[in-house]
């Protein structure tokens, strides 16, 4: 195993040879790369972003990242939909310097990084100027508060065009107190809501990630359900009022009232049974 690191930011060869590379911060895994295979995502929830993205009308789409990291789901909407305008918003600047000089981005791309945050950079975009908005932003391995209120999501709506769509990672407890908060917040603001996940994150068996996409306009619910069940491993999808029936009565966050991501468990800790 080889590996370059930058303060507490590191870059880890894959030992099967394939040519992956792992982006470490502070000691837990980020994001995969692969410059030979795009479509080697290596995390559940980026194939879950994938998923998602496929099922959008064919063409290049305009895409804001929040949160960059190894730029994964960057390269692989380049990939497969050429000349797809995309802005990453990463605020950690050693980190996009290491990956873009050890992962450089491949020829003609229309990848921009801006040096800023998700707040702060949302807020300097144009109307109607995406067609996703991708959210996948952690600090210290959780969800900064701000990112999820009514508010923010109100703010990414403005955004995204008429039938544009959200893609939020989220992580949480078996519980799924946080995870119902952050529904309800895109209830509010877009309506139609899907939430995908592995199958023993859904039924509650241990602490994850779970992709939510929203959007104003009706998801094609039956092309993600394929897309699903295609994934090589046991995943689920929730919508519609599955959704509304399990998370009924939950409050979205607001800013006088908001909350980061629960803290992730030690490795060892994430199954409950």
């Amino acid at each position: 195993m080889s590996q370059e690191q930058v303060g507490r930011i590191e870059l880890v060869a894959d030992d099967d040879g394939r040519g992956g590379v792992t982006v470490m911060m502070d000691g837990s895994p980020q994001s995969h790369v692969n410059l030979a295979d795009p479509g080697s995502l290596g995390f559940e929830y980026v194939a879950h972003f994938a998923a998602v993205i496929d099922t959008l009308p064919a063409g290049p789409i305009r895409v804001t990242h929040i949160g960059g990291a190894g730029l994964t789901l960057a390269r692989y909407v380049n990939a497969e939909r050429p000349g797809s305008p995309q802005i990453v918003l990463e605020p950690n600047v050693a980190l996009t310097e290491l990956v873009r000089r050890k992962l450089p981005l491949p020829r003609q791309h229309r990848i921009r990084v801006r040096p800023v945050d998700g707040l702060t950079g949302v807020a300097q975009l144009a109307d109607a100027c995406a067609d996703v908005v991708v959210l996948d932003a952690f600090a210290d391995g959780r969800v900064p508060a701000e990112l999820t209120t009514v508010g923010f999501f109100a703010e990414t709506a403005r955004v995204l065009r008429a039938n544009g769509t959200m893609l939020l990672n989220t992580a949480d407890e078996p519980n799924m107190a946080y995870l119902r908060r952050v529904y309800a917040g895109l209830a509010t603001v877009f309506g139609h809501v899907a939430l995908i996940g592995t199958h023993e994150i859904l039924k509650g068996k241990r602490f994850g990630n779970t992709v939510m996409a929203a959007s104003h306009s009706p998801l094609d619910i039956a092309a993600l359900r394929r897309q699903v069940a295609k994934m090589p491993f046991p995943t689920g999808l929730r919508d519609g009022i599955q959704l509304a029936r399990a998370f009924a009565g939950s409050t979205a966050f607001t800013i006088s009232d908001s909350a980061q991501s629960p803290p992730p468990p030690p490795v060892k800790g994430w199954r409950v049974r």
